[in-house]
């Protein structure tokens, strides 16, 4: 793909992600203008200087925070370009919020992550570019073409630059899939711990099993949102020595009360990476922040 063919846009969720990714891209972030009215409507405007004509057209978005927000940015963003007369659009999502509702487990409800695939393809997306969604299955939703990144390898990358010797991967019976890939990809033992959430913030820790005495502990998830799991294990294990307790995601959501949870918590370090904008007020110590920017960058030059 010839540069000049590539145009790059960016709703408001994450601008820091999307300049990094231009820049290695070697390419210039074409202006987005957002405008919220008083009345509480939002108007997207592609700067008209730019000439949308058969371009290959990949607009970056992460839907959080303000889900509802930052997909109505986003669809009318898909719908400006497919009348500018964009040759193909790619929609970049770093972070699909909706990935959690992906199945019908309550009568008369809305597969939110199916819906809002379905209303992007309507649109106007003919191509997806997204990071560690929370269930692989999501992938089929989309019906279109769709590449699956996963930011568990920037976080290994950097793990393996470490020593290891003395690490031990910890996750719950129901995160096989999605967090016990850690373990293999880092070639570290295993441990696990049965876990029942009791509430949307709260969970309950009843069993460990594994070695971990006198052991590094690493607890992997895609997402920590509340932290209330993150913080319940960390928590739960010392009583059974561990040397220390350091944890890893690829979004860093940190909603409600994270933050003051994980700062209490015994756990040395969390690492995330940049899917999310983290504010700077929501923030804290033992926080390390990895770019996924090179990992997209390097996409969309592919696709």
């Amino acid at each position: 793909m010839a540069k000049h063919d590539l145009v790059v846009l960016s709703g408001s969720s994450n601008l820091p992600l999307a300049t990094e990714i231009c820049e290695e891209l070697d390419i210039p972030l074409t202006p987005l203008h957002i405008e919220r009215y008083s009345n509480e409507n939002t108007a997207v405007q592609i700067d008209p200087d730019h000439s949308m004509r058969e371009k290959d057209v990949f607009i970056i978005q992460s839907i959080y925070p303000d889900p509802d927000r930052m997909m109505t940015e986003l669809l009318m963003t898909i719908d400006a370009a497919k009348y500018a007369s964009a040759g193909k659009i790619c929609v970049v999502l770093p972070h699909y919020s909706w990935a959690r509702s992906d199945t019908k487990d309550k009568p008369h409800i809305c597969i939110a992550a199916a819906f809002w695939a379905d209303l992007m393809v309507r649109a106007g997306a003919n191509r997806f570019l997204c990071a560690t969604l929370h269930n692989e299955m999501v992938v089929g939703y989309f019906r279109r073409p769709i590449v699956h990144l996963q930011g568990s390898q920037v976080i290994c990358d950097s793990l393996r630059k470490r020593d290891l010797t003395n690490a031990v991967a910890l996750f719950d019976y129901g995160q096989e899939r999605r967090s016990g890939g850690y373990a293999d990809v880092l070639g570290i033992p295993s441990a696990r711990y049965d876990k029942r959430r009791v509430g949307d913030t709260e969970v309950e820790i009843r069993d460990i099993k594994g070695d971990v005495k006198g052991k590094d502990i690493w607890l992997f998830d895609d997402e920590i949102a509340s932290a209330a799991s993150m913080a319940a294990i960390a928590f739960a294990i010392q009583e059974h020595d561990p040397l220390s307790v350091n944890a890893a995601c690829v979004h860093g959501l940190f909603c409600g009360m994270a933050k003051d949870r994980l700062t209490a918590a015994p756990i040395k370090e969390v690492i995330t990476t940049n899917t999310i904008d983290v504010p700077a007020d929501n923030r804290f110590a033992k926080m390390t922040t990895l770019s996924v920017g090179p990992l997209f960058a390097k996409a969309i030059k592919r696709i």
